[in-house]
């Protein structure tokens, strides 16, 4: 029986949250917080999903699988997979019971589960039966990427066990990826996340194939090899909240106040940039007034994230405590 076990970290945007959405600069990290999954091949002719973390448990037959989307699963590079086309989404989840306008990101991660799935295995004579698991350090909903390590770690498993990417082993219990193979689990894995979140930049997913920091910019990412570990105190305001409603409301504010938004918008890269530079200029220098000017840049940051309509009461509570104790805050609620 054959077994792969996976694993991805999770993220926060420094800087750009939002913003990166409409072509702008952003700065993220990866968490030592992990999404995990245990993949078994089974022999039940069913594909089935648990993630009991967040009470989901989905087993779907094969034979209705294939009868459902067969004829809409038509391409031949697994280097470039093609995301999902309307029909499809909706076979998906009338085989799965979804509604047609659901929103939940529980329900859509199973849809996505069997889309990554489908594309890679669907047009085979023999799909493989699988059972699969996933658990997470990473709290759902929180803005940490929980989806996107979902969808890495998914989209790493079963391109793995369908031989398009193989991994190679760094230690007796640790492997990884070539370059090449984690550019191909990228891509998958930003399909999983277009269809959990609509129309997402790619930067959740980006850092938590890639790990380690980013400047991530209209698809184009860059290694910050040169800036320092940061020792950061993550608080949950346990208020869940949808990206996809989040990306919503900003756009509308923006296509209704374009000439207003557009310089909130330029002065969010203003403060990564400068946030880049900071954090370039304090890994070579060590010294502390640089600390001075991040905690200023995360207060301004804040400001903007709100006057672009996706703060929360919750944020600024937490942000106010925060700065009783001397502290400089900002949200790493959601970065689109």
């Amino acid at each position: 029986m054959k077994e792969i076990k996976v694993s991805a970290p999770g993220k926060i945007i420094l800087h750009g949250e939002h913003a990166v959405v409409y072509g702008k600069a952003a700065i993220a990290g990866s968490l030592d917080l992990r999404f995990h999954l245990n993949l078994t091949c089974t022999n039940d002719f069913k594909v089935a999903l648990a993630l009991p973390d967040i009470g989901i448990s989905k087993t779907v037959e094969l034979a209705a699988l294939q009868s459902k989307i067969k004829k809409f699963i038509n391409f031949e590079s697994f280097r470039n997979p093609v995301a999902a086309t309307e029909d499809v989404i909706a076979a998906l989840k009338e085989l799965l019971h979804v509604e047609p306008d659901c929103t939940d990101t529980k329900q859509l991660a199973v849809v996505a589960f069997l889309y990554i799935y489908a594309i890679i295995f669907i047009n085979k004579s023999e799909p493989p039966s699988i059972s699969v698991e996933m658990k997470s350090e990473i709290p759902v909903g929180a803005g940490l990427g929980s989806s996107a390590a979902f969808s890495v770690s998914l989209s790493s498993a079963l391109l793995q066990l369908a031989g398009v990417t193989f991994s190679e082993k760094v230690s007796d219990d640790l492997s990884t990826w070539s370059s090449t193979d984690l550019d191909i689990i990228n891509k998958y894995a930003f399909l999983g996340e277009k269809m959990i979140h609509g129309q997402p930049s790619g930067i959740d997913n980006s850092i938590s194939t890639y790990g380690g920091a980013l400047r991530f910019q209209k698809g184009e990412m860059t290694h910050l090899g040169s800036i320092p570990t940061l020792s950061v105190m993550l608080v949950n305001t346990q208020v869940p909240r949808s990206t996809k409603t989040l990306i919503s409301i900003l756009r509308k504010l923006y296509n209704s106040y374009t000439e207003i938004f557009e310089p909130v918008l330029s002065s969010v890269e203003a403060i990564t940039e400068k946030a880049e530079l900071t954090l370039r200029r304090l890994q070579e220098t060590g010294e502390s007034n640089h600390y001075k000017t991040l905690g200023e840049l995360m207060d301004m940051n804040h400001q903007l994230l709100n006057l672009m309509g996706v703060g929360h009461p919750s944020l600024d509570q937490v942000i106010a405590e925060a700065k009783k104790c001397g502290f400089h805050a900002h949200r790493f609620e959601r970065s689109s």
